[in-house]
């Protein structure tokens, strides 16, 4: 069976052309961007951390009332303005000097990013039936990380030249691939505004509903793979095992090819909240075998041994991330108001933030410091959050039902 990447015509390729677009010039803006900020512009590690933590803290806050707006104006025309307002932000760091600059233009960025990750959803939402969405993200995914594959090569052929012009290149290339993105998405179709609020109904009513937010944590603690494998496995790599350097990257290569390769057929199974919640709940127990094979590569082993431990692990990581992804975009999607799917996008969607932002240190610690131990921990946290996931999911449709059985009586 061959893979699937682009989805066919209509506008689930639009979708994906743009998706495709922007992650080019992100590909290759994230391998290269911390060392020009520290060699180029001369900012500490600390100072650049701190800067990324508060942006993306902000960011995850405003992808609510972005999404929102989306809901509101119309979520094609948001999405472009988002997407070129994310282009100015990449621009600017062709002129910035300083930490204060720096940490503007970082805010704009997440700020951007956060919104447009809203707007989009809103508008595929609007574009696509409900029981094709799952499916058209799952090619979203694949697009998403052929295009950082093939932008972080070209990032590494500016890390080979290692030179200012070269850095400043890469951040032209991001800032004019979220341009293109903007020319792609004005190829859809117009998006219908949301009806208007009904009497009583609070502006952003997302941030009252109790099991949606429930929900939307569980799915942040899911998150936390995503540093996991950026940042605790490749110090686990080195500090704790005698795996060799480069299985680092082959580990992050495996983890991408897989994506694109099988995400597609990961998700077809995923249909509705029964079907979803599985695959999370899979999910959980995958990423607790995931993690007592990682644990296991500290055990002293020969090297090769040492190495094929690391793959086992990293392909039952990644078969976990493809399961709980499918399974989340469906969950996401299904318990939000047909007419709020962009403000319920932006709460749902402050998980990667928020993984982001707390998954370091927390990873740090529990994996760096304790060792064995931590990684059974955090098999646990997985196992947990993924188990929990069904009866909340339970509890927001009951709540839902509940809600469609008062409107008549109050009308």
């Amino acid at each position: 069976m061959p893979i699937e990447i682009l989805p066919r015509s209509g506008a689930p390729r639009v979708l994906a052309l743009a998706q495709l677009s922007n992650s080019l010039g992100d590909g290759a803006y994230y391998v290269t961007s911390a060392l020009y900020f520290t060699r180029v512009v001369g900012l500490s590690p600390t100072q650049i951390g701190l800067a990324l933590t508060i942006a993306w803290a902000i960011g995850s806050v405003a992808g609510v009332p972005l999404g929102a707006l989306a809901d509101r104006r119309g979520p094609r025309g948001a999405a472009v303005l988002l997407a070129l307002a994310t282009s100015a932000s990449v621009a600017s760091f062709l002129f910035i000097r300083s930490f204060v600059a720096f940490l503007l233009a970082v805010c704009l960025y997440a700020v951007a990013q956060c919104g447009l990750a809203a707007a989009r959803q809103a508008l595929l939402a609007g574009l696509v039936t409900p029981a094709a969405r799952t499916g058209v993200l799952a090619h979203l995914q694949s697009t998403l990380n052929a295009g950082l594959a093939v932008g972080a090569a070209l990032g590494g052929l500016a890390l080979h030249h290692d030179t200012p012009a070269a850095y400043l290149g890469v951040f032209a290339l991001d800032a004019v691939s979220f341009l293109l993105c903007a020319v792609v998405l004005l190829r859809l179709p117009a998006v219908a505004k949301s009806a208007a609020r009904g009497k009583g109904e609070p502006r952003l009513a997302v941030l009252r509903d109790r099991p949606y937010a429930v929900i939307t944590a569980l799915n942040a603690v899911l998150l936390l793979r995503m540093p996991l494998l950026s940042l605790a496995v490749p110090l686990w790599v080195v500090d704790r095992t005698n795996a060799p350097g480069w299985l680092v990257s082959a580990l992050f290569v495996l983890n991408t090819l897989a994506v694109m390769a099988f995400q597609v057929r990961m998700a077809r199974g995923v249909s509705g909240p029964r079907t979803a919640t599985r695959a999370v709940r899979a999910s959980g127990i995958v990423m607790l075998a995931s993690c007592a094979v990682f644990a296991f590569s500290a055990a002293g082993l020969e090297p090769w041994l040492t190495v094929a431990v690391l793959v086992a692990g990293a392909v039952l990581q990644v078969v976990a991330e493809m399961q709980q992804s499918a399974g989340s975009w469906q969950i996401g999607f299904d318990l939000a108001p047909a007419h709020q799917v962009g403000q319920y996008q932006g709460f749902f969607g402050t998980g990667i933030p928020v993984a982001r932002t707390l998954g370091p240190l927390l990873l740090t610690s529990l994996l760096v410091v304790w060792g064995v131990p931590g990684w059974l921990l955090l098999g646990g946290m997985f196992l947990a959050a993924a188990l929990a996931t069904g009866p909340a999911v339970r509890w927001a449709e009951r709540t839902r039902e509940a809600a469609h059985h008062r409107v008549p009586a109050d009308a």
